[in-house]
């Protein structure tokens, strides 16, 4: 009977062993659900480095934006309702030219399709903008061109922040460039609704952020009498810093004169 409770018990020890030993393993090989499996599992190897699935998405979302982008920037130039959104169309002609180009050579060196019609969404912005006219079209063409490229701008931020390849990181560079230009003529047009804007980001956003208190009020201020000048604000300036003196560069010794023969 002791013989058996001994046995028993040490079966039971190597069988615990066993467990112990082989529990970390398969817990550390199954990782099909952690960030960087799902990462691994959409990406491809390229002379350029990895490609994954958020950098073909960005090349196709480039694509897409040239394609519904340069025709509203054509259609801002004909239509011409103010010179501020002629000039913003200007740019988009210029910019979505260019960004096309590159966008095409980098898909034909990754061996990508790319779509070559824009998708729905895009396509229903071009016919809204179409059946405009006047001050409803300038506003239309503003606010819906910088909506978009506000999405695309973050998209271009991220993916410039996380690819592995050098290829999508130099469309990314040339994008920036691109989408930050058009963002800013566009704003110069003065018709574009930043409470719009920032109400519809507030409502996709999963939690509001928290930052430091808000300031406290400022005083009101009484404007100034009509017909005067606001007083620029002064300054102190610091005390001119004082540099050493040179030292005095030593006479050069004069050459000896002939005598006169």
């Amino acid at each position: 009977m002791r013989s058996m409770n001994s046995t028993g018990l040490v079966l039971a020890a190597l069988t615990a062993t066993l467990a112990a030993l082989v529990f970390p393993i398969w817990t550390y090989h199954d990782r099909s659900g952690t960030g960087l499996a799902r990462l691994e599992a959409g990406t491809v190897t390229t002379r350029w480095g990895p490609l994954s699935a958020a950098d073909r998405d960005f090349v196709v979302r480039v694509r897409l934006a040239g394609l519904w982008e340069l025709p509203a920037g054509e259609q801002a130039v004909q239509r011409a309702p103010t010179p501020a959104v002629a000039k913003a169309g200007e740019h988009l002609m210029e910019g979505h030219t260019f960004l096309d180009a590159r966008v095409r050579e980098v898909a034909q060196r990754l061996g990508m399709e790319i779509p070559a019609d824009p998708n729905e969404q895009q396509q229903r912005w071009l016919g809204e903008l179409t059946a405009a006219s006047g001050e409803v079209y300038a506003r239309k063409f503003a606010n819906i061109l910088r909506m978009a490229h506000g999405k695309v701008f973050a998209v271009v931020a991220q993916i410039r922040h996380t690819t592995r390849n050098s290829l999508v990181r130099e469309l990314a560079d040339d994008a920036n460039t691109t989408v930050l230009d058009h963002i800013t003529m566009l704003e110069r047009t003065g018709l574009v609704d930043f409470d719009a804007i920032a109400t519809e980001e507030a409502d996709g956003a999963a939690a509001p952020p928290t930052g430091p208190p808000p300031p406290s009020a400022p005083p009101a201020l009484s404007p100034p009498p009509a017909g005067t000048a606001e007083p620029a604000p002064s300054f102190s300036l610091p005390p001119p810093a004082t540099l050493p003196e040179k030292p005095e560069k030593p006479e050069k010794p004069q050459k000896p004169q002939k005598p006169d023969t």
